[in-house]
């Protein structure tokens, strides 16, 4: 067992013990669910009355207390198989529970229990080994949310118990300071405060608003996809919002994600949808004509909105969103090529995540041979997309590993983990190899031997969606764009009114050199104005004053290294643009 399964087990015991705990505190409580999480575990509970996050420290204290109680018991996890009727008999009473039953009593599979000391539970297993594994003082309840039963919004309400755990007291100390640098950071908070997005309840959650602040970052960060893409090869298409459901009956989405989908019914009785993704449409583009193998590959690019109905309970800021826009691009060609146009992807990915000062690690995501009915396509074919992947990152030597099962339906793929300023991982960009849109599309070229062949499709998002992606850059910037990306690149200070002229001046020149730059009125101290700029988090305030109009200079002040004297306008500007076309950090 690897270090991250066995704190896997470590945290699934843990979700035991709150259980336990919870039973002891509240005995009329129903328990539910209890699985490991990335970084620790929650619990899912029905109270007969509600409780609040000022409960979570008794519930600490008591887990503790029963932990000791279990280091003395005899039965650590022991196991047990037992009857779908004593299972029931059990835990009558709580109808979540005798669900689970029926559940896998369908299914034809064993109906295990696992009890230690007192509490007993209804579990499939993967526990620690011994007492000793559960450190007192590694882990801590953090929050509650509610949840519904199942995911489904029509089952009742439970409430979910999150906690963190750890094998030492340092980890979860670290993990904790991280959080708290996390909740700074927090896009949702910044967001609003850099003034780059709103959200409005009369438009509706999950559909964020974009400021001209924010627009213009987003059509920075576009440009700059596109730069790269057309360095490429890339050309620019343009596909409508909406679709027939035929469409997506076709690709094979409309099975799979028929329900996350915004349905419109037209006057005709026509049934639509508003597009969850924009691959099946660019197949139709590739589909007007017939293509000689000599005018491949065919490379389009997109950025455009896409729309799933996601639930309520799921929204968070710009990290998942109802409303989305997508840097999207696809390529049709012959599996031959497929290598030189993912390693051209992989040029596009590493260019514009290293301006950001990311670094990146692949996942090879694979398909789960075990599950071969959540995949489109035949298992050779899979076996033939996977190995050119696998060549891929094996050649290109980069920090690589796999995730069976995370392939998409459709084929496998290269997913890019962005690590962030604080050590958190994200998955950003993604390169997928589609052998299945299309055999279902019917897409193919003419060969050398005047044959239809068929081809293959790729898939290539660099931000995957710009709402996702500037959720992430804010909390690694912590809103302090690098220059080229901030929306106002320079703020201009008058020591007071007599040097307000002296300042326009310069400020138009500075616009005239192309830099984004404000004046502020002469109305508060100049402390005040400078605190102001900071917050806004703007990379240089230049102030003037009677010494900088008679030498013809600027102050200039940079937000994170302070005071670097004085300069001539035209040197600023000269600084200033190399910093911009340079895309320093």
């Amino acid at each position: 067992m690897n270090n991250n399964e066995h704190l896997e087990v470590v945290r699934h015991s843990f979700a035991h013990l709150l259980a336990a705990a919870v039973l002891e505190l509240y005995p009329e409580a129903k328990p539910t669910i209890g699985p490991a999480i990335e970084n620790g575990f929650y619990y899912d509970f029905h109270f007969a009355s509600p409780i609040s996050e000022t409960d979570l420290g008794k519930m600490e204290k008591k887990m503790r207390g029963v932990l000791r109680q279990w280091e003395k018991s005899e039965n650590w996890f022991s196991k047990r198989e037992v009857s779908a009727q004593e299972a029931k008999e059990i835990f009558k009473g709580n109808e979540f529970k005798l669900e689970l039953i029926e559940e896998i009593v369908g299914k034809g599979e064993p109906i295990t229990l696992y009890t230690t000391g007192e509490f007993t539970d209804l579990c499939r297993g993967g526990h620690a080994d011994k007492p000793a594994e559960l450190n007192p003082e590694a882990f801590k309840l953090t929050h509650l949310a509610g949840a519904y039963w199942r995911g489904d919004e029509k089952n009742p309400m439970l409430t979910r118990i999150y906690g963190v755990a750890f094998e030492t007291k340092e980890e979860l100390e670290q993990y904790l300071a991280m959080v708290e640098e996390a909740k700074k950071r927090d896009h949702k908070k910044l967001g609003p405060e850099l003034d780059l997005f709103t959200f409005s309840p009369l438009v509706g959650a999950g559909l964020p608003l974009w400021t001209p602040k924010g627009t213009l970052v987003r059509d920075l960060l576009d440009d700059f996809v596109w730069a790269l893409r057309k360095e490429a090869g890339y050309e620019k298409v343009e596909i409508p919002h909406i679709t027939k459901k035929d469409l997506y009956e076709t690709s094979g989405h409309w099975d799979k994600f028929k329900d996350e989908l915004f349905r419109i019914q037209t006057r005709e009785g026509h049934e639509f949808a508003m597009k969850p993704m924009n691959c099946p449409h660019h197949t139709q583009i590739y589909a007007r004509k017939k293509w000689s193998y000599r005018e491949l590959p065919q490379r389009y690019a997109n950025t455009t909105t896409c729309y799933r109905d996601e639930q309520s309970g799921e929204l968070a800021g710009l990290s998942r969103v109802r409303a989305f826009a997508q840097d999207d691009a696809h390529v049709f060609c012959r599996m031959s090529d497929a290598k030189q146009e993912f390693l051209k992807v992989w040029e596009v990915v590493y260019a514009f995540y290293s301006a950001f000062g990311f670094s990146l690690r692949v996942r090879l995501s694979l398909h789960d041979p075990k599950a071969p009915e959540k995949y489109l396509g035949d298992e050779a074919r899979w076996v033939e997309a996977e190995k050119i992947l696998r060549d891929i990152v094996s050649e290109q030597k980069v920090d690589w590993f796999e995730g069976v099962g995370e392939a998409a339906f459709y084929g496998p793929k290269l997913d890019f983990m962005a690590k962030d300023a604080i050590g958190r991982q994200w998955q950003v960009a993604t390169i997928q190899l589609d052998m299945n849109m299309p055999e279902r599309f019917d897409l193919t070229c003419v060969n050398e031997k005047g044959e239809n062949e068929r081809i293959v499709m790729i898939h290539a998002a660099i931000m995957g969606s710009i709402e996702r992606f500037l959720s992430i850059l804010i909390e690694h910037t912590a809103g302090a764009f690098p220059l080229w990306l901030s929306p106002v690149q320079a703020r201009v200070i008058a020591v007071s009114d007599k040097f307000q002229e002296y300042a326009s001046k310069q400020v138009a020149s500075l616009k005239e050199a192309g830099i984004r730059v404000e004046l502020t009125e002469a109305n508060e101290t100049l402390g005040k104005r400078i605190r102001e700029a900071q917050q806004e988090k703007i990379p240089y305030i230049l102030v003037v004053g009677e010494k900088e109009q008679d030498e013809k200079t600027v102050a200039v002040r940079h937000r994170s290294v302070g005071d670097l004297g004085t300069l001539p306008v035209s040197e600023l500007v000269e600084k200033l643009q190399k910093e911009i076309k340079d895309k320093a950090l």
